[in-house]
């Protein structure tokens, strides 16, 4: 056992020279503030799990449990970025492997490949500094594919790789869409015996059996906790809702009309991967089942067509394979990875994929640790309104204690991330509020729970129903120019509003 981890993690002196670079470059990633808003989200869920509270029914996000579970261990942005980091430096070595694996006779072909990947998923171009989904689901996908592909294909292991996948769907349900990729590279090998067509049956029943496992184990629990209903909508059936939902004006369409441009791309996936197959005798297996991984990690990628750069990491890993091709094979290969390369250049155009600049991120970094610019500016090159939650959530630090419940209108998790305080609803963002609940319905819960704290920020509409029951019940603690801070008075009448 000693010598099977020692082969699977035993790395070369230029492994140790990119994974020392990734630490360095990650450096940053630890001084930044509560800034990121899903990441908060994600910190002020884990200490609602901290805290004994039931996900999906006392607290509400859209994701499968375990990037919450992730954030509630790790307690603060602090080990949630170490946690990051652990993660990456893993995931980079077993890709390695991984790549290494795939095409042995080019020796320059896992070197290259690696330092792509290592340097896709670090910089923060594609926010591989912050703590999504897509930055934790990578090491478990990698890890399946790894073993899936270069192991013998025995049922224990299949269900291993399936355990494995069915962790990334725990971060983030898109990650299934990597399976179909699997079952394609063994449908490459087979002669289409009977034996072989049943082999290929039992092979993806265990696959499907191992994803399955884990997943049915958090059902059972959220059911134990009361939360079944809860769970399978929030973590689930909501996230059809995100399909295509970047073009909102199509809402009161037809379902084809509105979903034409998903079924489209359906068709071309299915199109494709028939053609590939149609190829299995003249071009490398290999090679066609990393152009089958793409079309399948684009076609997840694009579900919703909401350009958030994030979710392009989920192709970071088969992007680097063709990548590492075009710089290092001297066969035809280099010259076919020029067109999956080209529709990976093109989706991120077409859709628009946002990026942030990796060049303004280090040099005010630099800045700051070299006292070139004050702590103020640095803070504030994160978004203006970071400086405002800090100074808010040292304000209810004073006033509260951490089981205390606060509530802020309208979008600023950072504020309960901060303070480490509670929202007395299951909302903790303002579109929530307006996607899930009414008006009515938040004033009834706050009349009912009385929050210590509220806070209005001026840069949101707020509710005049909201600032109504804020005048009689609340305290004027705070009013600035950017949001005021209503403290519970000490007496007051609870009677019943409505």
């Amino acid at each position: 056992m000693l010598k099977k981890i020692h082969d699977l993690f035993h790395i070369p002196i230029w492994l140790f020279v990119v994974l020392l670079l990734v630490i360095i470059f990650r450096i940053p990633n630890f001084f930044e503030p509560y800034s990121y808003g899903d990441e908060t989200i994600y910190l002020t869920l884990g200490q609602g799990i901290r805290q004994g509270v039931t996900l999906y029914k006392d607290l509400h996000d859209n994701k499968p449990p375990l990037l919450y579970i992730t954030a509630a261990i790790a307690g603060n942005l602090f080990w949630f970025k170490s946690i990051l980091l652990f993660a990456n430096i893993v995931g980079i070595a077993l890709f390695y492997k991984f790549s290494e694996k795939l095409y042995p006779k080019i020796k320059s072909f896992p070197v290259a490949a690696t330092i792509i990947f290592s340097i896709l998923t670090t910089i923060p171009f594609f926010e591989g500094n912050i703590a999504n989904a897509e930055n934790f689901m990578i090491l478990t996908t990698i890890a399946a594919f790894y073993i899936l592909l270069n192991k013998k294909n025995s049922y224990q292991n299949i269900f291993i790789s399936g355990i494995f996948l069915s962790l990334s769907t725990l971060y983030k349900v898109p990650a299934l869409f990597d399976v179909p990729a699997i079952i394609f590279y063994w449908l490459l090998f087979i002669k289409f015996t009977k034996k072989d067509l049943l082999g290929i049956v039992k092979n993806t029943a265990v696959l499907f059996l191992g994803i399955a496992s884990p997943i049915a184990l958090t059902f059972i629990y959220y059911s134990l906790q009361g939360a079944f209903g809860e769970y399978l909508i929030a973590a689930y059936l909501q996230n059809f809702g995100y399909l295509s939902s970047w073009r909102p004006d199509d809402k009161t369409e037809p379902f084809l009309t509105r979903n034409a441009p998903l079924l489209i791309r359906a068709g071309v996936l299915f199109i494709i991967n028939i053609y590939l197959f149609t190829l299995r005798k003249r071009i490398d297996k290999k090679f066609l089942f990393l152009v089958s991984w793409l079309t399948f990690s684009l076609f997840a990628v694009t579900l919703s067509e909401r350009p958030y750069p994030h979710y392009l990491l989920q192709t970071s890993a088969v992007f680097s394979t063709f990548v590492a091709l075009l710089l290092t094979s001297q066969s035809m290969l280099q010259v076919y990875s020029v067109l999956p390369l080209t529709l990976l250049f093109f989706t991120p155009f077409y859709y628009r994929f946002w990026n942030y600049r990796s060049a303004n991120y280090y040099g005010n970094f630099i800045s700051y640790a070299a006292k070139l610019s004050p702590d103020d500016k640095y803070i504030e090159s994160f978004g203006g309104r970071v400086k405002t939650n800090y100074e808010i959530a040292a304000v209810i630090n004073k006033l509260t204690r951490e089981n205390d419940k606060i509530f802020v209108w309208e979008d600023s998790a950072q504020i309960y991330a901060l303070t480490k305080r509670l929202p007395p609803t299951k909302y903790l963002a303002g579109y929530h509020i307006k996607d899930f609940s009414s008006d009515g319905e938040l004033l009834q819960l706050l009349d009912r729970e009385r929050p210590k704290i509220i806070v209005l920020l001026k840069d949101s509409d707020t509710l005049p129903s909201l600032s109504m029951f804020v005048g009689n019940y609340y305290i004027l603690y705070k009013d600035t120019e950017k949001y005021q801070i209503w403290k519970l008075g000490s007496e007051y009448s609870r009677h019943v509003l409505y």
